[in-house]
């Protein structure tokens, strides 16, 4: 059908955003710096957009296109200002070994994930299926040419530690990290559940 719409001259738009704004259907978005009409069915050919261009850019013209669409535009805008679910279960920073104070009021009978890097980037639902309801501790003794049994030593014998899980790749550098808190689980003279749980370079668990 041909109606009345807007039209965006690229050359002109100085990339404002307040045409993205005061477009309540949505139909208006910002690409490469530019306002666009992302959908000619989201526009509802009124122009609540043209008055705040500062630089003219916007006009009426009447064309070819899909007529307006109130039901989609009530959907594009309810998906718009649902809020962003974070599927980050990290309850606590810094994470990095080095970085943690052994005084961390988060230590306190805390579930310790004790981690290689690696092991998040290779295992898909790391965070999901090892992260939730833990204190994480991640480290590489590789890259950090150290290690880490003092640090963790004395995690454990200044804090009630509830447990011990260490994730780690199935590569010969990460049995630096488990060699670590088997260390620091003898060193502190505590009995502490630990579990070691090894990812394969293919992100399964072995």
């Amino acid at each position: 059908m041909k109606r009345k719409i807007i039209k965006i001259d690229n050359e002109k738009c100085n990339g404002c955003e307040l045409c993205a704004t005061a477009c309540h259907e949505g139909a208006i978005k910002m690409v490469n710096g530019k306002a666009k009409l992302i959908r000619d069915d989201y526009c509802d050919g009124l122009g609540d957009c043209l008055p705040v261009c500062p630089t003219n850019a916007i006009s009426f013209e009447e064309r070819e296109a899909l007529p307006y669409d109130e039901e989609a535009v009530k959907k594009h805008m309810a998906a718009r200002q649902e809020p962003k679910q974070s599927t980050s279960m990290l309850r606590q920073w810094p994470v990095q070994i080095k970085l943690v104070s052994v005084q961390a009021p988060f230590l306190k009978n805390a579930h310790l994930l004790i981690a290689a890097d690696c092991t998040a980037f290779a295992y898909g639902n790391f965070h999901s299926d090892f992260i939730r309801d833990k204190v994480v501790l991640v480290g590489c003794p590789k890259l950090d040419m150290e290690d880490y049994s003092q640090k963790l030593t004395d995690i454990l014998r200044e804090n009630e530690i509830a447990s011990v899980q260490v994730v780690r790749m199935e590569v010969p550098c990460c049995g630096g990290i488990e060699y670590a808190v088997t260390q620091a689980v003898e060193n502190s003279k505590k009995e502490v559940p630990c579990e070691v749980v090894t990812i394969s370079v293919d992100g399964e668990i072995l």
